[in-house]
Formats: structure tokens, C-alpha cells, sequence
């Protein structure tokens, strides 16, 4: 670690997961699912080091966690949308709280960061937001989906309701691979926020070698991402639901120690938040972070069809709370410009 050494470390870590408190939030959300007594567990920690906040907050899972990876290989997909811009992307000290967290259980022996940026290359952004020098702490592996193989899935797009096919990455849905989301805690220009589920479904969709955004592009490379999108507010809300019913993380861990508001996902501004999330029932830890996004839930198009389905779990009154309170935590996110035109999944097509 940076800043203290990984005994201290471990030390304050477990000092701290002795004393989480278990807190249960009165508001409800309440929405007619399939898993009416299903009840999940989120850890919530905060602090003033960012990795820290993140080994803390997986600590509550421990067991679960290391039976659950069993002898699968463990992928950690960061939120990569630009490689440029560091307030858009995972930061690497929430990378190192994992593969510290990772260790502490034995679990470090087949680990791998992968990502499928969306603007170039993944190691532009391993090198430019110093992802690297994990490798030199930690017996991590680094990988660009691009690189990988894929295998193919379909999309709905609203502008012709027909199924359009999508390379997706091969090794984010083998079913030998622990998917860890590490996502940041942002808003969103086309579905209001961006957490642990869209990290995981937008960011495997692959593209080809030197596919780059504006005068640079060459012609006929492309990228399947845009198609994810789905032609508009609704297309990319349903393809959100429908893609997460086959793939989806294992485990979610939403960085908000630094959030994004405003025109996210790479165009917002800070929020000094200094929060994780983390659970392994992904739905309820995005969840939890709209919550403390100060964000209505139920204007949440993609989210809302996961709770319709028996994704997860929403209702509040199901959702355990360990460590910190989540009403002393909640700070009003700034929204994006468009947010009225982003409603438009609600109105019935053509409106």
C-alpha cells in the first residue's frame, strides 16, 4: 500500500470489520418481483484511503467469497470508458484494496484485470492511470478483451425491433470466470447512473484493433458497443436487462470515495463521497449506491427490469446494511443535462 504497510494495514482493517455496525434503512422500495423473501447483505465503509475503504468493505464476505471462486480464475473488470480521463475510470488503489483483500484469503493465484476500453487499447489506460505497478506487488495479469476471442449474443434496437448480433467478450462469459465489478460511482447520459451491472455489460462487448473515436477512426473498424445502446433510451435500458440476465457480476465493488455528477460518464464533475459498496448480490449493491447517489430508484429503467425478473434484491427493508449508516452517507448527485429525455423509457413507444 501506499500509504501504510500491509500488516497495519490487515491490522486496522479487521479492528474496523469488528466494530461494523448492522444498519437497516426505514424507506422501501417496494416492487412486486419474483424473490419476495429474498434477502441480501451490502457492506458500506468509509474512510480517507481509498484502499482501505475497499478491503474493508469485501472483509464481511470473506468466507462466501473464497468458496465461491473455488478453482475458477478471478477477473477484474474496471470501468475503462475513456483512458484518458482518471474521473471516469477505476482508480488503481481500489484495484490494489482487492488484490490485498484477495491475498489475505489466498485467493491471488490466478487473478486478472481485464477491460475492453471503449475509446483504444486497454493498456493505454493500464499505463496512463498506473494500473501497472500492481504487477510489481501482486502476481496479476493484464488483458485487453479486444485480444481475447468472443462469442456472439443479440440485441434489441428500437429503431427496427429486430435482433442484432454482438461479439462479446469470451472470457467474461466463460463459466470458469469470478466476475469482480469494479465500478465508480457515477451518473450517466443515457441511463441515469452507471454501476456495477453496465460496467460489466457495455464493457464486454468488444472492438477491433485501432478502432478510435472521431477523425481518427478508421474506416471499417468498429466497435459493438454502440449497438449494446440500442438506437435510443429504451433500446439500451432493455439490452441492459436482457444481456445481465446471461452475464453479470459475481461480486460488486462500487467505488464512490470519488464520484462523477453531472454529464457522466466522462464529462461530469467530482464529488468528494468516501464511500465503498460491496456485496455479492450485485442488484443490491447498486442499489444501496443510487441510494447514496441521492438518485429516485424507480426512474432507473435497466435496474427496474432486474427487479421484475428476480435479479436481486431492491426493497431497502430486505437489504442488510453492514458498517456505516446509509442516511448519514447519502449526498444529492447532480444529474445529467438530458435527464427528461432519459425518462423516455417509461412512455410507451412512439411517445
Amino acid at each position: 500500500m501506499s500509504t501504510i504497510d500491509r500488516r497495519g494495514f490487515i491490522q486496522k482493517s479487521i479492528a474496523g470489520a469488528a466494530g461494523l455496525m448492522i444498519y437497516k434503512p426505514v424507506e422501501t422500495f417496494r416492487y412486486p418481483g419474483l424473490y419476495e423473501n429474498f434477502f441480501s447483505r451490502v457492506a458500506l465503509t468509509t474512510g480517507d484511503n481509498r484502499a482501505d475503504i475497499t478491503f474493508r468493505a469485501l472483509q464481511p464476505f470473506a468466507q462466501q467469497i473464497k468458496q465461491a471462486i473455488g478453482e475458477r480464475r478471478v477477473i477484474l473488470k474496471p470501468n475503462m470508458v475513456s483512458t484518458t480521463i482518471q474521473l471516469s475510470a477505476t482508480h488503481a488503489d481500489t484495484l490494489e484494496g482487492i488484490l490485498e483483500f484477495l491475498k489475505s484469503i489466498k485467493k491471488l493465484d490466478n487473478v486478472i484485470i481485464a477491460e475492453s476500453a471503449a475509446d483504444g487499447p486497454a493498456m493505454d489506460g493500464y499505463n496512463n492511470y498506473n494500473y501497472l505497478r500492481l504487477a510489481k506487488k501482486y502476481p496479476v495479469k493484464f488483458i485487453d478483451l479486444d485480444m481475447q476471442g468472443f462469442e456472439i449474443l443479440h440485441v434489441f434496437d428500437e429503431r427496427d425491433f429486430r435482433p442484432h448480433p454482438v461479439r462479446f467478450s469470451k472470457v467474461l462469459l466463460d463459466p470458469d470466470s469470478y466476475i469482480v465489478s469494479v465500478a465508480r460511482m457515477k451518473t450517466h447520459d443515457r441511463v441515469i447512473v452507471t454501476l456495477s451491472l453496465k460496467n460489466i455489460v457495455v464493457g464486454a462487448p468488444i472492438k477491433d484493433p485501432g478502432f478510435a473515436f472521431g477523425k481518427n477512426r478508421k474506416e471499417g473498424i468498429r466497435s459493438d458497443k454502440s449497438i449494446v445502446h440500442g438506437g435510443g433510451y429504451r433500446g439500451i435500458n432493455y439490452n441492459l436487462w436482457e444481456v445481465g440476465r446471461r452475464l453479470h457480476p459475481h461480486l460488486a465493488v462500487i467505488d464512490g470515495f470519488e464520484g462523477m455528477e453531472g454529464n457522466g460518464p466522462t464529462a461530469g464533475t467530482p464529488v468528494d463521497h468516501r464511500v465503498c459498496v460491496v456485496s455479492t448480490d450485485w442488484l443490491a449493491a447498486d442499489r444501496i449506491a443510487v441510494e447514496l447517489m441521492g438518485v429516485d430508484f424507480s426512474n432507473i429503467g435497466y435496474l427496474n427490469y432486474c427487479v421484475q425478473t428476480g435479479m436481486g434484491t431492491a426493497d431497502l427493508e430486505k437489504i442488510e446494511i453492514i458498517g456505516e449508516s446509509l442516511n448519514k452517507h447519502i449526498k444529492k448527485y447532480k444529474l445529467s443535462a438530458n435527464i427528461e429525455k432519459q425518462l423516455s423509457w417509461m412512455k410507451p413507444a412512439g411517445q
